[in-house]
């Protein structure tokens, strides 16, 4: 088996770390190992087991002391710190790990890190030339669906982020547990421009139609952004996003049967001799 990474990206506030734990625990109950990476130097606490800190490194509380900087100028300090030490420090934290090592990192909030930026384009050059195989995890929170103005504006993030990071992309809503009415959140998973578009003019005024067609044209025209739900009090959530991923770095796809039934969490029955019992996701 080869390395496998997930990188956990979204805005401040949508689940990041929430999924990241409950993906942790999901993998410790189908006996799969899993190792979660802090990447955001202004985290506080942790729900789960931190393998690695970027706060060993660099921490924004010690950046805006020592640099005077505020929240945003310390966290885009820190990120392009860890750009000019991803040989040194990343490099050096990850010789611990080898083949059939699987890290998830969970992200800082800021978008324009994603976005405009070119710290997670390196970060991700990285680690593919050093042999990992790396989806991102899109994190939105489903109170979007709500205002569609805003649920357009996270389509088009998590759309930035598939172009400029272009590595398997899955977006996910996260919080879908909270929300007090679902029946229309089908609409959202596999958003249609042309369903959602006189929503959009109805809550927008007629000075942004042409703006909005623009959009919805765009987010037409990739055909890209879909959206899989995570609700964290339904343990088929988490697996079947985790199969989606798995399907798109190709998780366990060169192990040999047995072993890959092992890896994906399913085991593998005492008289099995080896033959195609390999899980199909």
């Amino acid at each position: 088996m080869g390395k496998y990474a997930q990188l956990v990206i979204g805005p401040a506030g949508c689940g990041k770390s929430t999924y990241c734990n409950h993906l942790y625990e999901h993998c410790q109950a189908i006996r799969r190992s899993v190792h979660v990476v802090n990447l955001d130097p202004a985290a506080e606490s942790f729900s789960y087991p931190c393998s690695l800190d970027i706060r060993d490194l660099v921490s924004l509380e010690d950046v805006m002391e020592e640099l005077s900087l505020g929240p945003n100028g310390g966290l885009l300090y820190c990120m392009e710190y860890l750009e000019e030490n991803l040989h040194d420090w990343l490099g050096e934290e990850l010789e611990g790990y080898g083949e059939e090592d699987y890290l998830v990192f969970d992200c800082p909030g800021q978008i324009e890190l994603y976005n405009h930026l070119s710290v997670f384009r390196s970060f991700v050059d990285f680690l593919k030339n050093d042999g990992w195989s790396v989806c991102v995890v899109y994190c939105l929170d489903a109170h979007f669906i709500t205002d569609v103005a805003k649920f357009m504006a996270g389509a088009l993030q998590a759309l930035a982020a598939m172009v400029k990071l272009e590595l398997p992309h899955v977006n996910i809503l996260t919080k879908v547990d909270l929300l007090e009415d679902k029946r229309h959140l089908e609409d959202f998973l596999f958003p249609d421009p042309a369903l959602l578009l006189p929503q959009l003019a109805a809550s927008t005024g007629p000075r942004f139609r042409q703006l909005n067609g623009a959009m919805a044209g765009l987010l037409d025209e990739f055909s890209l952004v879909a959206f899989l739900p995570l609700d964290i009090t339904d343990e088929d959530s988490i697996a079947d996003i985790l199969g989606q991923i798995d399907l798109a770095i190709q998780y366990g796809e060169d192990a040999e049967p047995r072993l890959r039934d092992e890896a994906l969490g399913e085991g593998a029955d005492d008289d099995d001799d080896g033959g195609d019992g390999g899980a199909d996701i």
